[in-house]
């Protein structure tokens, strides 16, 4: 499979998941804005590790929970690698906690960044992607997206909203030769998961996998860059789960 002469964006591209998409999709041939809101060196390396292997990238500095920002971050990639025909939903936060014990702010801000992000990219995006008929967008989702789990509440409220949004975008969008597909990692060793396996938890976690290990990074990654290729050229409305096994099984899939 071959993205050349493809434009994507990337959104909270310096590290974990967007990271390792932002590289994949360039050494699958498209040029890369890496999105980020803070980790300036972070993305930063990710560019220069691009453009060394003769690819184009750029680094691209914005608030996606902001929708001015959003719609700025769009019109510098266009400006600034040619064009936009893939963009890739990524960027998110987690904020752990009881529900009886979390304040406002602390599902407000999961909620502006992870689902927010996605609204306020995918509107700036759209007229672009619309004009020219062409574009594909992969929202990336979780599988808390359809479970709870305890600690989780605003996580996966954030990420079921992501899910609801990809259906009906995808629908409003198929009419103008956009796509829009969602992929629901499982758990992958990202800061995002710290709190879930402290004190041994992480072999616990495992336990509950029937692959029994984490994702790597990369097989999310190579996920979301075949939903944003040709092969999946009759997939829009999709939630394509990449969980090893984890939301198929009933409880545990097994006597604890």
């Amino acid at each position: 499979m071959t993205l050349t002469d493809r434009v994507a964006l990337v959104t909270g591209g310096s590290r974990g998941i967007g990271r390792a998409t932002a590289r994949l999709l360039a050494r699958r041939g498209a040029a890369v804005a890496v999105n980020y809101r803070s980790a300036d060196e972070a993305a930063k390396e990710v560019v220069e590790e691009i453009v060394s292997a003769g690819g184009r990238a750029v680094a691209l500095a914005a608030d996606v929970a902001d929708p001015e920002q959003a719609q700025e971050l769009v019109a510098r990639c266009v400006d600034s690698l040619g064009g936009l025909h893939i963009l890739v939903n990524n960027a998110g936060i987690a904020r752990d906690g009881l529900i009886f014990d979390m304040d406002a702010d602390a599902w407000l801000d999961v909620m502006r960044v992870n689902f927010g992000g996605v609204f306020n990219c995918t509107r700036a995006a759209m007229a672009h992607l619309m004009g020219q008929r062409d574009g594909v967008i992969v929202n990336v989702s979780s599988v808390m997206g359809e479970r709870g789990w305890v600690g989780q509440s605003n996580y996966s409220a954030s990420k079921g909203a992501i899910n609801a949004f990809t259906y009906c975008s995808a629908v409003e969008l198929a009419r103008f030769g956009v796509r829009v597909n969602a992929v629901l990692p499982g758990f992958s060793p990202t800061d995002l998961i710290g709190g879930l396996v402290e004190g041994g938890g992480l072999e616990k976690l495992k336990r509950q996998i029937p692959l029994r290990s984490l994702a790597e990074i990369e097989q999310i990654a190579e996920v979301i860059v075949f939903l944003a290729g040709p092969g999946a050229g009759y997939m829009t409305g999709a939630l394509v789960r990449a969980d090893g096994g984890f939301g198929a099984q009933l409880g545990l899939g097994r006597m604890a």
